[in-house]
């Protein structure tokens, strides 16, 4: 007889079989070894509204009037270690608008590859279309975040918090452990964008072509320490480059540089400290880019700043759901380079709003915004909107 038997591993929860008639095992093809997830977002925004002409183009199309129910993300991922060492990620969004009339296009969100550095992947470079390591808020999915839109004062530095480039990080082991862990244990974590990333990248935004021969440098750094129970990440980040403005979002009349390229250049801080129970996430940024000046009718290379504060407080039921109360204050004054004339803000939100995890695959949110927004550009040089509004989103998770 052969003999048989089952011996437990050190390292994980299964079991090896082992026999001295057991045939080899077929090497895994490399598709067999990629997960496959994604994540729905449905919303209506329109509950106690006061001014239906108060909108926001960065934060949510279906903002305003005209506007009911509306699919934000329908977004599909692929990724997997291809080897030891090299990591894919690719993720598609099929609630992606082309016009003012046309919806649910699919788009690429992320393409790219990490190849590690070190047997342990502590140094890794990463080529492709991926987030650029700005902003705490930016890095986070969409999927974690609390409030339905990142706010307006760091999320204006990148279109879509995405663009191509080359990338390198540096993390060790255990604070790569501990960005898995923040996420699996509904911390609202960023996810493992390295503690020191460094890289080259276009800097017209995801999915727009280059439109100068420079390119966009970014710097952040950020480390994770454990005090007691509690776990602060702080973190600072800068970039700079070129940004040239598309002559289609140019209104006719408004003056431009000739080459219709402006500085483009930002720093910013950010301090976390995870929800355990309570929990901060505050960022500030300044800096300098295009923007649009009601008072010349022209796009100036001109100063901005601007962030947010968010407090939050997780509440674990004993069915296994969970709560999140939440709280956060933004405010931005600058400019908007990717839209209309790089239009002017000076804005102050406030939002009140609780999370219900129902289960792992549902989540449902309602906000109460309280919104004062100054937006102008050539089409409407003196533009001030206030309104209220509630909002709501229900989220799919599979």
């Amino acid at each position: 007889m052969p003999s048989l038997s089952i011996q437990e591993s050190p390292n994980r929860s299964e079991y090896n079989w082992s026999s001295n008639t057991t045939p080899e095992t077929k090497p895994k093809a490399w598709y067999e070894k990629l997960n496959m997830s994604g994540y729905t977002q449905i919303r209506y925004n329109r509950l106690l509204e006061t001014n239906p002409n108060l909108k926001c183009e960065q934060c949510d199309d279906s903002l305003g009037t005209g506007k009911t129910f509306f699919v934000r993300r329908l977004r599909f991922k692929l990724s997997g270690y291809l080897n030891p060492r090299l990591y894919m990620y690719f993720q598609t969004d099929f609630a992606s608008t082309s016009n003012s009339s046309s919806l649910h296009y699919a788009q690429v969100r992320d393409a790219y590859f990490d190849y590690g550095l070190t047997e342990d992947n502590t140094w890794r470079i990463r080529f492709g279309q991926r987030k650029v390591p700005y902003g705490f808020e930016n890095m986070q999915s969409s999927q974690n975040r609390l409030p339905p839109d990142r706010n307006d004062g760091i999320n204006s530095a990148v279109k879509n918090e995405r663009d191509l480039g080359f990338f390198v990080m540096w993390a060790p082991a255990e604070k790569r452990k501990m960005y898995s862990r923040f996420v699996k244990e509904k911390l609202k974590g960023s996810g493992d964008y390295g503690c020191l990333a460094f890289g080259l990248y276009n800097g017209q935004g995801a999915n727009y072509p280059e439109a100068n021969d420079n390119l966009h440098a970014v710097a952040r750094f950020s480390y994770p320490i454990t005090i007691g129970k509690q776990i602060i990440e702080p973190a600072i980040q800068a970039y700079s480059g070129k940004y040239t403005l598309y002559s289609s979002k140019v209104s006719s009349g408004v003056k431009v540089n000739d080459d219709y390229t402006y500085n483009d250049r930002r720093a910013a801080g950010t301090f976390v400290l995870q929800s355990q129970p309570f929990g901060i996430q505050a960022e500030y940024n300044i800096g300098e880019g295009p923007q649009y000046n009601p008072a010349t009718n022209s796009i100036d290379l001109m100063p901005l700043k601007g962030g947010y504060a968010t407090l939050s407080y997780k509440i674990d039921a004993e069915n296994g759901q969970c709560y999140f109360p939440f709280v956060r204050y933004t405010t931005y004054q600058g400019g908007k380079k990717f839209e209309q004339d790089a239009r002017s803000y000076d804005m102050k939100e406030l939002e009140l709003g609780l999370e219900w995890q129902i289960h792992k695959n549902m989540e449902l949110v309602a906000m109460y915004s309280i919104a004062d927004r100054r937006y102008e550009d050539g089409k409407k040089p003196d533009n001030q909107q206030v309104g209220n509004r509630l909002r709501l989103q229900l989220q799919f998770n599979y």
